[in-house]
């Protein structure tokens, strides 16, 4: 039987709703095995980077963001959006383990230009447990497009780009290796497995404060088969596999309107246009 939760489609057994993993997969044009293996993993892993688009769009409109799986599900599936770290990597969680993965979520503090780390829940990342352990990511922008073998001492190559995990006491941290050769920290994580709530407070900041990165300005970002495409504000970048990067500045709204619905299929309405302040008393 199928129960709709305002304009979410979820599958009922009993009184028990399960998420609709058909509706998810065409969402993100997966037509592949749905074995819990590690090659399903990474098949899923790349499907989803290449349609659903890491955005913060509801943080420049008021909408607030809710940390459920039926909500995120009614926003990136049913309503074709995107979303920011805690949304794409907390309902793909839920659709790994749908899918019969063990699957946890893990709290990273993400890098600075200085190679310090922010606050433990900046970031959620996710762990995999197969015959190995894979950290799988299909919410930190442009960065390893298929999962990693998390206890590989070698680098871990991909395209042009290489990616490594050192340890650190408790912690692992993430390392890439970009175009130019040069190594860079990603983020830092532990193994202690969180809930939603556990990131509620980093995600309230983050849609809030203006010390946050993501109310600074708008974006928006996919994997290609080529690179990248980002809409930064009225910029638009396409990356490709190489690292080179191409950029022209869209002279007004409707071309960044024209170019979110050709690049990201999403259509900007009139309530992404209201102020971030708002938030504050939404």
């Amino acid at each position: 039987m199928a129960r709709c939760r305002g304009r979410v489609l979820w599958l009922v057994m009993g009184n028990e709703p399960r998420l609709d993993i058909d509706a998810y997969l065409r969402r993100i044009g997966y037509e592949g095995s749905r074995e819990p293996s590690a090659e399903t993993l990474r098949d899923l892993q790349v499907a989803h980077l290449r349609t659903v688009p890491f955005e913060n769009l509801s943080i420049h409109s008021a909408e607030p963001i809710l940390l459920r799986d039926d909500a995120l599900f009614e926003k990136v599936i049913t309503r074709r959006r995107g979303g920011f770290c805690y949304e794409l990597n907390g309902l793909f969680a839920a659709l790994l383990r749908a899918l019969g993965f063990d699957v946890e979520m893990l709290a990273a503090g993400v890098a600075g230009a200085s190679g310090t780390f922010g606050p433990e829940f900046d970031h959620m990342t996710l762990l995999v447990k197969l015959d190995e352990r894979w950290i799988a990511d299909v919410g930190f922008g442009d960065s390893f497009l298929e999962p990693l073998r998390l206890d590989e001492p070698k680098e871990q190559l991909q395209g042009a780009r290489a990616y490594k995990f050192v340890a650190e006491g408790d912690h692992r941290i993430l390392w890439q290796r970009n175009y130019d050769g040069v190594w860079s920290k990603q983020y830092r994580f532990s193994l202690q497995p969180h809930v939603y709530a556990h990131y509620a407070e980093t995600c309230r900041f983050h849609q809030t404060s203006p010390d946050s990165h993501f109310t600074k300005g708008r974006v928006c970002t996919r994997a290609t088969a080529d690179g990248r495409v980002t809409l930064s504000e009225l910029r638009l970048i396409t990356t490709n596999n190489k690292g080179e990067r191409q950029e022209r500045t869209l002279a007004s709204e409707n071309e960044y309107a024209a170019a979110l619905r050709e690049h990201f299929g999403i259509a900007l309405t009139r309530e992404f246009v209201r102020p971030v302040n708002q938030l504050e008393s939404s």
